[in-house]
Order: C-alpha cells, then sequence, then structure tokens
C-alpha cells in the first residue's frame, strides 16, 4: 500500500513514519511538509492511505482530505489534531480515523487493522469493460454515458490492444476507413480526445487512460474485462461494435458517392460476418 503522510512539522513526519513502519516495515510511505505539494504527488499517484494534520497553512488537511477523495473515492483518511472540535468535518468526509496527538504506535496500528475501506475493497476494479455481444464499459455496474458514440469506439480499441500504446493515425484510420479530409478527421478526434477526458473525470476515473503526445492506452490494471473473465484471447473488433451504431455522418470523412458508399457498407458486412464466425466457432470449441 501507499501511504501519505502530510504534516508541516518534519519532527512530527518523522516520528509517524517511524511508528508506522515499525509495525508494517514493507509499506511505502510518501511524507510532506506542504499540502499543495502532496496534492501534486497524489495526482499522478493512486494513494491507499493518508495520514494528514488537520492544521496545515496553505490548504489545511479536511481540504486536502476532500481533494484526495475526489481522486481517489475509496482512499482511507485519517486526521491528526490538537483538539476534537474538527471531528464532526472528518465525520462528512467519511474518513477511517480522527486521532488526537500525541499518537502511540498501539493507536496507528490499531487505525492501519481497522480501515474504513479495506484491501479488498480497493483491490475490486470499478471498471469493467463488456466486449462480447454489444461493447459497454460499466462504472460501478452503470454504464458510462459519452457524449459522442465514436468516444467509446476509441475506448474499444484501446482495451483491444490491451495496454499498448495507440497513435492518433491508428485511431483515425480504425474509425475512418475511408480517404476523407485529415484535417477534418484530426479536428474530430480532438474533440472526441476531449469527451473522453471530460466523461472519466466526470465519473472520477483518473489514471484509467495514459495519454502522452499523439498516443493513449488503456490502464489494464484498473479495469476488468469479461476477454480476461472468460479466460479467451478473443480479438474485440470496431467493426462489430459499429453493426449497432450508424456512422456519424461528418462531411469530408465518408466517402462520396452511392457506388462507395455500397462498397463500405459491403465491406464492413463481410468484416463482420467473419467476426461472428470466428467468434461463434471458438465458443463451440471450448
Amino acid at each position: 500500500m501507499k501511504i501519505l503522510l502530510v504534516d508541516n512539522s518534519r519532527d512530527a513526519l518523522d516520528e509517524l513514519k517511524a511508528s508506522i513502519l515499525a509495525v508494517y516495515p514493507d509499506e511505502e510511505i510518501c511524507c510532506f511538509e506542504s499540502s499543495l505539494e502532496a496534492l501534486a504527488m497524489a495526482r499522478t499517484q493512486e494513494i491507499d492511505i493518508a495520514f494528514l494534520a488537520v492544521e496545515m497553512p496553505e490548504l489545511n488537511g479536511l481540504d486536502l482530505g476532500q481533494y484526495l477523495v475526489d481522486l481517489y473515492p475509496l482512499v482511507n483518511l485519517i486526521f491528526l489534531a490538537e483538539e476534537r472540535d474538527r471531528a464532526y468535518d472528518a465525520m462528512v468526509l467519511h474518513a477511517s480515523g480522527y486521532m488526537l496527538r500525541p499518537v502511540t504506535q498501539e493507536a496507528i496500528k490499531k487505525e492501519l487493522d481497522d480501515l474504513r475501506h479495506s484491501s479488498v475493497q480497493k483491490n475490486h476494479k470499478r471498471v469493467f469493460a463488456q466486449t462480447f455481444g454489444n461493447f459497454e464499459l460499466f462504472v460501478d455496474g452503470e454504464p458510462i454515458d459519452f457524449r459522442y458514440s465514436r468516444t467509446k469506439e476509441i475506448v474499444a480499441l484501446l482495451i483491444n490492444n490491451r495496454g499498448a500504446e495507440t497513435s492518433n493515425g491508428e485511431i483515425i484510420a480504425t474509425l475512418w476507413e475511408d480517404d476523407g479530409d485529415p484535417e477534418k478527421k484530426a479536428s474530430y478526434l480532438s474533440n472526441l480526445r476531449q469527451d473522453l477526458q471530460n466523461t472519466l473525470t466526470r465519473y472520477k476515473l483518473n489514471g484509467i487512460i495514459l495519454k502522452r503526445r499523439g498516443r493513449m492506452a488503456i490502464a489494464k490494471d484498473k479495469i476488468e474485462c469479461d476477454l480476461r473473465l472468460a479466460g479467451k484471447e478473443t480479438e474485440l473488433s470496431i467493426s462489430l461494435y459499429r453493426r449497432l451504431h450508424e456512422p456519424v455522418q461528418l462531411a469530408g470523412i465518408y466517402p462520396r458517392g452511392a457506388r462507395r458508399n455500397q462498397l463500405c457498407a459491403r465491406r464492413r458486412r463481410i468484416l463482420i460476418a467473419g467476426i461472428l464466425r470466428l467468434f461463434f466457432c471458438g465458443v463451440t470449441a471450448v
């Protein structure tokens, strides 16, 4: 587990860290004297447990705790205070603990042994990808609602690539197979990427998509998928997902002329038929 310690007193941090390591010597501990620096780190690395001093300059421990909960709903917050007067505010945040100074090693062990969110809960992934049948992405059992249907196709492609980085060019080639206007495709892809980012932020799914300039990947360790549950390496095809969705009519992207449209539709039907044959043959073989 990754444990975050935040206190503006270096001596208090050192003492708290030593007490935790005396009980759980293998835990990873990060110490900060600044709430803002701790928050910056938490935005890039998932936190399991946070010991937060209530009284802090710049950003107090309770406000920092709220930010951490927004980032990681199952984070265990344990507040350190001189008085009981902020205990109710800690309860509002559904804190795991509220400790009065001076804290003892026994008290720390008791808090760590009785966390609000257990490791079993945290190992349960909030996101589930359904790839057999209609592709769907679920969060806490409910389907994610993207603004654009094409955004879901991007997620399907990333899951199909199983954590491998996928370039913007690969995404464009997969979503739009024809020779449309490259600039319009790039512009539309930018809108889809923003929709993906906004939607995942709304569901508090930080870190699900790994991004760097011009490339994206799915964080495999943060989602569950029926490909693994079924014990198969079945390929998920974007065309298979598309069979229930009409393509978005964006001027300049899709082929012009009835003849080219018919050829593209025929090509899709052939792909889908082949995929369905492979899928059902695979099921029969099992």
